[in-house]
């Protein structure tokens, strides 16, 4: 029986303690490599990481801002289609109501004109309360009309916007035409009257929606640009500098090995002195 206890070799402590933070690093170097993100950790460059997570932030924001602008270019465009539909329906109204404006024609004829003529009214009342974008009116409950807001944003307190559209209302009543016939030639040159009017509208109305579509499509090349910009930007703060941590992988994998080497020898050497005292 050892007549001495042996006591703590303080060799072997520091060469337990270099060697677990030698592989606590190494681990991290691995981490950075196979995940090319240099910040694994906040405790790494604590700085750094509280920048990206904000320009991070900015990124979320901006890129939902491109998208949520894209969108409402994409039901301000379905609008323009329907107007452009109601203009092509309205030229061949125009054409009706000035063949049925002359005298000459015959009651079958004439009536043959109207009805015409009130299918194309009603096939405008139709795309008034039916065009859809995404489930959504995009003129309004039953072509009453509606607002468009866009909201955008870059993530920072004074950098919000919203673009609204006023969807002018699409029926045949806004468009001042609900009450034309051609039963006579009067009635006819009334109705010419009220379709030429409703084509200016129309033609106002795709205009506001048009001059809307160019600022949205504006606005989301902004935020695209921005937010590529910024991604740009975080990926030089946190991407691994693949050379440099190849090196450092190489030197701490060495480390690794001295490391073992010297704990061994110390535990050897904790060993002889033990049996020195038995």
């Amino acid at each position: 029986m050892s007549l001495i206890s042996p006591i703590n070799n303080v060799t072997n402590i520091i060469a337990e303690n270099s060697l677990s933070s030698t592989q606590d690093q190494l681990q991290t170097t691995l981490q950075q490599l196979s995940t090319g993100n240099e910040l694994v950790s906040p405790a790494i460059a604590p700085a750094n990481s509280s920048i990206a997570a904000g320009l991070n932030a900015n990124i979320s924001a901006l890129t939902q801002s491109a998208q949520n602008s894209q969108s409402g270019v994409g039901e301000l465009q379905t609008a323009a289609g329907a107007l452009s539909q109601v203009t092509t329906l309205l030229n061949t109204a125009v054409t009706l109501a000035t063949q049925a404006s002359t005298g000459g024609l015959s009651t079958a004829q004439a009536t043959a004109l109207n009805t015409e003529f009130q299918s194309i009214l009603t096939e405008i009342g139709t795309i008034g309360s039916t065009t859809n974008f995404n489930g959504t009116a995009v003129f309004g409950a039953a072509g009453a009309g509606t607002t468009l807001d866009v909201f955008t944003s870059d993530g920072t307190a004074s950098g919000n916007n919203t673009v609204a559209t006023t969807i002018a209302a699409l029926t045949t009543t806004a468009l001042g035409v609900n009450a034309s016939t051609l039963t006579s030639t009067a009635s006819a040159q009334t109705a010419l009257t009220a379709v030429t009017a409703a084509i200016n509208t129309v033609s106002a109305n795709a205009g506001a929606v048009g001059s809307s579509i160019n600022q949205l499509n504006a606005s989301s090349a902004v935020a695209s640009t921005e937010q590529t910009n910024l991604q740009d930007a975080v990926n030089n703060i946190q991407n691994t500098n693949i050379p440099q941590a190849v090196a450092q992988l190489t030197q701490e994998q060495t480390l690794q090995q001295i490391g073992f080497s010297a704990l061994q020898s110390s535990q050897q050497s904790e060993q002889l002195v033990e049996k020195l005292f038995q």
